[in-house]
């Protein structure tokens, strides 16, 4: 009967933090800044969520992110080739959710409207970890999953934290470069190839994952 009793009692709790953690949907939502474009994962997302449940919108010269569910964001004309550093410093508001959320840049997009699109991006979380996965179509390959670095800037006492988050990209390897250090460095033959990136050249955007309060600036190439 003990025994009984705490399972139920821990299918509740898990129940419980579930539904706090579901995907929301943001008031007034949609992209509100010109030429930029967005896509929730093709998941299949609660009350069948789009990027109309989230709320891009510009926020002096930088972009204030209210995410519902997990997605990119991008516009069509941010393209890097060759060598080149993509980065952006990103403030995350107070977590709403009970475990730490992740946000990030995205290179090597491709056909990203589509159902083969591919991008590989470098996401953080505010415990001071940090993932690198790959997107090709509904493939996902993870690379590095959950590592901690010291390189990351934790979230505080009110689960607010602020990181740059980019990727450098030199003879074809590509590094995921956090608040100026690389943490992780690929073999090009490891991220380019079958179910993985076309190319390290591509689009470059913005990987957010769900229920996010973001401020995103210095979004740029070099």
């Amino acid at each position: 009967m003990r025994l009984a009793a705490l399972v139920m009692a821990l299918t509740f709790t898990a129940t419980v933090a579930a539904a706090q953690d579901a995907d929301r949907s943001v008031k007034d939502g949609g992209i509100k800044v010109p030429g930029w474009k967005g896509r929730v994962d093709r998941r299949p997302a609660a009350g069948g969520k789009t990027i109309a449940d989230s709320k891009l919108t510009a926020e002096g010269n930088a972009l204030r992110l209210s995410v519902g569910p997990a997605g990119n964001f991008w516009r069509d004309s941010d393209v890097a080739r060759g060598d080149y550093e993509v980065k952006a410093t990103f403030k995350e508001h107070k977590m709403a959710a009970s475990h730490p959320h992740s946000y990030g840049i995205f290179i090597g997009g491709a056909d990203l409207e589509s159902d083969t699109e591919t991008l590989m991006y470098c996401i953080a979380y505010g415990n001071g970890t940090y993932s690198v996965k790959t997107f090709h179509g509904a493939k996902v390959t993870t690379l590095v999953d959950r590592e901690a670095t010291p390189a990351l800037r934790k979230a505080d006492a009110n689960g607010e934290s602020t990181n740059e988050i980019g990727w450098s990209v030199k003879g074809g390897k590509p590094s995921c470069v956090i608040n100026g250090q690389a943490v992780k460095t690929f073999e090009q033959s490891e991220v380019v190839g079958p179910e993985k990136l076309k190319s390290t050249d591509g689009v470059y955007g913005i990987r957010v994952s769900h229920n996010l309060e973001l401020t995103v600036s210095g979004f740029k190439k070099s």
